[in-house]
């Protein structure tokens, strides 16, 4: 089965090849196909539909895995692990460096494990936030309509991680081998003035997530007193110097709780974040609402009565129902003085009724279309039917897009201004081609439900 992320990417694909295609013929195509699959009693489900498309037209299947999108990040995780393995050799040798001089300072090594979980924990707080710090580094790739844009922070969180996860496992690899080949010494020393006790204390809590698996791991107060050292002093003053390399299992431990795990966890919840944002921008993806539109709605054609006759054009109309729907936008004020009409049209009894085009300024019909992208949901747009569509309202659709209109846009032709349907086959093949001429998969020449019944009689 395709994981989330590829599966958006297919669809992504899917959807601009469609976006070329007469709104008639991908209606009919995925009516069919939802038809068939409960005549099967197989689930109607996006990944079914592409399987089905794939197979039809040769394409590659959704499981393939291999999308050139993902390329760049499958590279990047493999430089930043190679970095990551490399540069935690070099941290831990240079860390542990022992010269047989001074002892390894633990309160340093504590320190900077602590730097290691906060960059791990920024890293994933910028990707939980969709905060890209890094953007100008990167550079903007590609542009907002990319399917990936809003993935990219929880992408760069994973690589960073990775590295992350390679960095910590090297350092404890190197960390052992140290330990096996040479004789190292462990001290204690701040310009703070902490008394060995008060110092005890803040190991021992450092140390309590294993203190009951591995006791020798947790240093003893003899341990502490005996190892603290100052910055003059030429002899360390210790009886027993062997017990000064008796720190390491603290050391170890520490870094395998505090730096290893972390990542390890940390990578585990990006993969997770990664997946459910996936299934989030499929949801929200601009495609989505009219593929299942078309999968639910029954497909309604209407001919004209002469379909022998020779004309320049033919009348044939391809009418959709109406989607549900609470905005309507009156284009020129059509229909606007019926007082029954957006109770007719709309789901709502009290829809949002928006007036646009005709004497109104491009300023107010940029407003307009703002309120309409922000409920989100189809939009119907109203026109007089007995005139025939302009240049205006082809220019008000391409804006109404370009402004973040997403969802369906349902045209409505009326015959009056009463609100009665448009049945003039002649007219209505004239809006059938200026909606064919738009290109847009998401524009639906539709009637209301009383028009609808008719042609179904």
């Amino acid at each position: 089965m395709a994981n989330a992320l590829t599966l958006l990417l297919d669809f992504d694909d899917q959807y601009r090849r469609d976006v070329d295609q007469n709104h008639a013929f991908l209606h009919r195509r995925d009516r069919r196909f939802a038809q068939q699959q409960q005549e099967q009693r197989q689930p109607l489900t996006v990944p079914a539909w592409l399987a089905s498309l794939h197979a039809l037209n040769g394409q590659r299947q959704v499981d393939s895995g291999r999308d050139p999108r993902l390329r760049g990040w499958r590279q990047a995780r493999w430089v930043f692990a190679g970095l990551g393995a490399v540069l935690g050799v070099v941290f831990m040798l240079g860390l542990l460096y022992y010269d047989g001089g001074q002892q390894i300072n633990v309160t340093l090594l504590v320190a900077l494990v602590g730097l290691q979980g906060l960059l791990a924990l920024f890293t994933s707080v910028q990707a939980w936030l969709g905060w890209q710090p890094w953007r100008t580094l990167l550079g903007r790739w590609r542009g907002n309509d990319d399917a990936l844009a809003s993935l990219r922070p929880v992408l760069s969180a994973r690589v960073a991680h990775t590295g992350g996860l390679m960095f910590a496992l090297t350092g404890l690899l190197t960390l052992l081998l140290l330990v096996a080949v040479q004789d190292l010494a462990f001290g204690w020393s701040t310009t703070l003035q902490a008394s060995a006790v008060g110092y005890h204390q803040w190991i021992s809590t450092l140390a309590l997530p294993w203190q009951s698996l591995w006791p020798d791991a947790v240093p003893s107060l003899a341990l502490v007193e005996a190892s603290q050292f100052y910055r003059l002093q030429q002899d360390s003053g210790v009886a027993n110097p062997a017990l000064l390399g008796t720190w390491w299992p603290f050391v170890l431990m520490l870094w395998l709780v505090y730096v290893l795990l972390p990542r390890c966890v940390l990578l585990m919840l990006a993969a997770l974040q990664l997946r459910w944002q996936s299934h989030r921008a499929l949801r929200a993806h601009p495609g989505w609402q009219p593929l299942h539109y078309r999968f639910d709605t029954p497909w309604v054609d209407t001919r004209g009565d002469d379909e022998g006759q020779a004309a320049p054009a033919p009348a044939h109309t391809a009418l959709s129902p109406l989607p549900a729907s609470t905005t309507l936008i009156h284009w020129a004020g059509a229909g606007l003085q019926s007082a029954s009409l957006g109770a007719a049209l709309s789901v709502d009894p009290a829809p949002l009724q928006l007036r646009a085009g005709g004497n109104s300024s491009l300023d107010e019909d940029a407003r307009v279309l703002a309120q309409a992208a922000e409920s989100g949901q189809p939009v119907i747009v109203v026109a007089r039917g007995w005139e025939p569509p302009t240049g205006e309202l082809s220019d008000f659709i391409f804006d109404a897009r370009e402004q973040g209109v997403t969802a369906l846009l349902a045209l409505v032709p009326l015959a009056d201004e009463g609100g009665e349907a448009l049945a003039d086959g002649g007219l209505l093949a004239q809006w059938q081609r200026f909606v064919d001429r738009q290109r847009d998969s998401q524009l639906l020449l539709c009637a209301p439900v009383a028009a609808e019944k008719e042609q179904e009689a």
